[in-house]
């Protein structure tokens, strides 16, 4: 490792924002870190090809903050000074769940407003300029190099990226060689989704990991605003979930630069539409009227662009008995959540800390310990969402027991919430990722769900689909 160990150059698949963190925690054990990127990536905050959920509502939950901060000291005040917004989990923001609005106050929660673009270039230039990193963009992939045996990862073959242009006084440090090889003492694989690390799996002779998938099939659409001053009073955030009766969802954020951005949601195959007047007829069928309201009266900035997000994907790593050394997955390539729940960068993020944790005190890189602890950093949002969503009777998947008691029991929860900020508060500190969801059955909780949210009714027999 870095100053005296055989582990001297690491390697990032991708430049996302699980990339990112992953080369920062990286340079703190390797001499040399390169990350490799197909786009060509742009100096300063802006959109890419590669990330097309940036155009769209993103907001950093209570627990990510914490650890990008813990992970690059002073993003949070660089956020701000360059134009994001703070505000309180709860006070800020209007949480309107399961067909009711959640009574509020201030917790001293914090949580950050901003445009990906803008969080994700900071995060890039701070990641520039740290020490050993380099970046190897418009640079596509084409597998890994391996020892004879397959037992050892020890870099990667790429190619410019179709269309890459010419780059001048890019730093030189961890270059490809003549044949295109990368080498690399470890490999983390950050994709995404479209991870080939499977099928890589497969050519040396491993078996892949078991996976996990529930089809969810989300549209969404977001269009800019400029919002009349005031306009949301305080708030930050307003967020229109969605209900069984009704599988439509929205939400309005407070972004730099004076604009809101609208984001309007469907499920199974739901799509909000990118005409405007047609999007603003959909605003006006959520179940409250506060989004409906805010398109109404703000100045377009832009036309509405659409997204769309198959399934939860989940592949356990954690799960294999034999896997190379030398290679790690990362962020959504590990676990991809339904985005409607806000936990991707957070979960990358946490998925990183268990990697400084795995790496801590100059030790090996031990994919065992590693995805062992990258599964437990997934759980608790990978439940929070595969549970909200099976609340859904056309989202196929098993309904135990656990899940519909859950579910049962967070319905009685969000409607005693109205009246009753101390579940609110324990609610979102859940969704913010500070809390475990097995906290909000505390017995003082429990005893405040059913005196003013009614008795638990029967739960249905188990049954898939």
């Amino acid at each position: 490792m870095a100053g005296g160990g055989q582990q001297q150059r690491a390697v990032v698949l991708g430049a996302s924002m699980a990339g990112l963190l992953t080369a920062a925690v990286l340079s703190r054990s390797y001499g040399s870190v390169t990350v490799v990127e197909r786009d060509e990536l742009p100096r300063e905050p802006a959109h890419r090809r590669g990330v097309p959920q940036s155009h769209h509502t993103h907001a950093l939950l209570a627990r990510g903050i914490e650890v990008l901060d813990e992970l690059l000291p002073g993003l949070r005040a660089q956020l701000l000074d360059a134009g994001a917004h703070d505000g309180d989990l709860l006070g800020n923001v209007r949480w309107m769940v399961n067909g009711h609005r959640l009574s509020r106050r201030h917790i001293g929660q914090p949580l950050l407003f901003c445009g990906r673009e803008l969080l994700e270039g900071l995060v890039r230039e701070r990641v520039r300029q740290l020490r050993g990193v380099t970046f190897a963009d418009g640079t596509d992939v084409e597998g890994l190099v391996a020892s004879a045996d397959g037992r050892r990862v020890k870099g990667v073959r790429t190619a410019p990226a179709r269309g890459a242009a010419e780059r001048a006084g890019e730093p030189a440090g961890g270059a490809a060689d003549d044949s295109g090889v990368l080498t690399a003492d470890l490999v983390v694989d950050t994709t995404g989704r479209g991870s080939r690390t499977p099928r890589w799996l497969r050519e040396l002779g491993y078996a892949p990991p078991p996976v996990e998938r529930m089809t969810v099939d989300v549209a969404y659409a977001t269009r800019p605003y400029r919002l009349p001053e005031g306009f949301l009073g305080g708030d930050r955030l307003v967020l229109n979930g969605w209900t069984p009766d009704s599988p439509r969802a929205g939400a309005v954020v407070s972004v730099e630069g004076g604009r809101h951005l609208v984001t309007l949601a469907g499920l199974l195959g739901d799509r909000p539409p990118t005409d405007p007047k047609e999007f603003e007829e959909f605003a006006g069928t959520l179940d409250f009227p506060d989004i409906g309201d805010a398109v109404r009266a703000g100045e377009p900035l832009g036309e509405p662009v659409a997204f769309r997000y198959p399934s939860n994907l989940r592949h356990r790593y954690e799960l294999l008995g034999d896997f190379p050394q030398g290679l790690l997955v990362l962020g959504d390539a590990f676990c991809a959540f339904n985005p409607l729940y806000g936990q991707g960068m957070t979960s990358a993020a946490l998925q990183a800390r268990a990697l400084a944790q795995t790496l801590a005190g100059d030790r090996k890189p031990d994919w065992r310990g590693y995805f062992k602890a990258a599964a437990a950093a997934v759980d608790d949002p990978w439940e929070i969402t595969t549970f909200s969503d099976l609340v859904f009777p056309g989202v196929q998947g098993h309904r135990s027991p656990r899940v519909r008691f859950t579910n049962a029991y967070l319905a009685r929860l969000h409607a005693a919430a109205v009246s009753d900020p101390a579940l609110s508060e324990a609610f979102v500190h859940v969704t913010g990722l500070v809390a475990a969801p097995r906290s909000l059955l505390r017995p003082d909780l429990a005893a405040r769900v059913l005196l003013r949210g009614g008795p638990l009714l029967p739960v249905p027999a188990a049954r898939r689909g």
